[in-house]
């Protein structure tokens, strides 16, 4: 089998192309140049940096594969940079992860993968996949503390076909320990846990840096809308934050609403966070087609632990209901569905 494997420079990846290699397939060797500044410099933190594009060039030589670096600087930046800036200009909170794997590591990436006769693509994600006679099934990764099956959930019949996650059934550990046994020079390389695309700063200054001009001040009010400060811009705020609120009030409070309209801030105790009810939009079903309404694990961020739910498919979107309150359900984000280990779907969070 030919197979394409999408190496970032990280230890992962390089050991799902080791594995690709150890399987006697024929496999080739591909990193994605996604995002350059205004003068053409790559980013400095985060992914896809050049010393990453660097490891992972001296890993496929290491491996004896053809290697390239392929330029989606343009997709990346309509897909995933346009709308996490629009995103929190609009009071939401975005999840460019998995807006990059919905618009280029699994749109274009795949699209490559054919170009160069590929019969699979292969990642280093820790998820699973699995196939019977109902079709193909996501699952969640066999190490709980690296799952990402959540940024996943947007992987339909047609795209599980032709993905494979080799690290996916092993540990971190046991990555690294193989990594280790091949002398690969990833071995001991840290996990990356920037947002690439903003660098050695923070996103509050990147957002700025990009358009300044919307990051308006504004006030902050309490529940009852007294005003109790003032900010320098939606930007700097996600529904459920409670440091770097600039405002000292002797008491715990949370960002639990955000108006871009008027830059209004609203804090509130955490209480007020709690919601059991939400909807999503542009809802994706790993099969293919909706479930039947029914009780599914509920996650509503990636860092956060699922919760039981009552889950309605709606045209285009789902109606969810949890069995008991939950907190900082940010507009924004991804919730994702869960059948015990399997991804059932998932869609944005639109309200609260």
């Amino acid at each position: 089998m030919r197979v394409m494997v999408a190496m970032s420079g990280g230890v992962d990846s390089s050991v799902a192309a080791a594995m690709m290699v150890e399987e006697g397939h024929e496999v080739i060797g591909a990193t994605l140049k996604l995002w350059q500044g205004p003068n053409g410099e790559a980013p400095t933190a985060g992914c896809c940096t050049v010393s990453d594009s660097e490891d992972a060039r001296r890993v496929a030589a290491q491996l004896d594969i053809p290697y390239y670096v392929l330029d989606y600087t343009d997709d990346f930046m309509s897909g995933v940079v346009d709308r996490f800036i629009g995103d929190y200009f609009s009071g939401r909170t975005p999840n460019p992860c998995v807006e990059c794997n919905r618009t280029v590591k699994f749109s274009r990436l795949l699209d490559q993968a054919a170009d160069f006769g590929c019969d699979v693509l292969v990642t280093g994600h820790y998820a699973r996949t699995e196939r019977d006679e109902t079709g193909w099934h996501l699952l969640k990764g066999f190490d709980p503390e690296k799952d990402q099956s959540y940024v996943l959930y947007m992987l339909g019949q047609t795209e599980l076909e032709r993905v494979r996650f080799p690290v996916g059934e092993q540990s971190k550990a046991q990555t690294r320990l193989y990594a280790e046994q091949l002398g690969l020079r990833t071995a001991a390389k840290p996990d990356s846990q920037d947002i690439c695309f903003v660098g050695d700063g923070n996103y509050r200054d990147f957002l700025r840096d990009q358009a300044a001009e919307v990051a308006q001040p504004g006030p902050i009010v309490d529940s009852d809308g007294l005003q109790l400060g003032t900010h320098n811009g939606v930007i700097d705020f996600t529904i459920g934050q409670r440091k770097g609120l600039g405002i000292a009030l002797g008491e715990p409070r949370y960002v639990i609403d955000i108006q871009p309209s008027t830059a209004t801030i609203t804090l509130g105790r955490k209480e007020d966070l709690a919601t059991t009810a939400f909807r999503v939009d542009a809802a994706v079903w790993v099969a293919g087609e909706p479930p039947l309404p029914g009780i599914f694990d509920v996650k509503v961020r990636y860092k956060t632990a699922a919760a039981p739910g009552s889950v309605t498919p709606s045209s285009g979107g789902a109606a969810v209901e949890f069995n008991e309150p939950q907190g900082a359900i940010a507009p924004g984000q991804a919730a994702v569905f869960y059948a015990g280990d399997e991804v059932v779907g998932g869609g944005t969070i639109v309200t609260p």
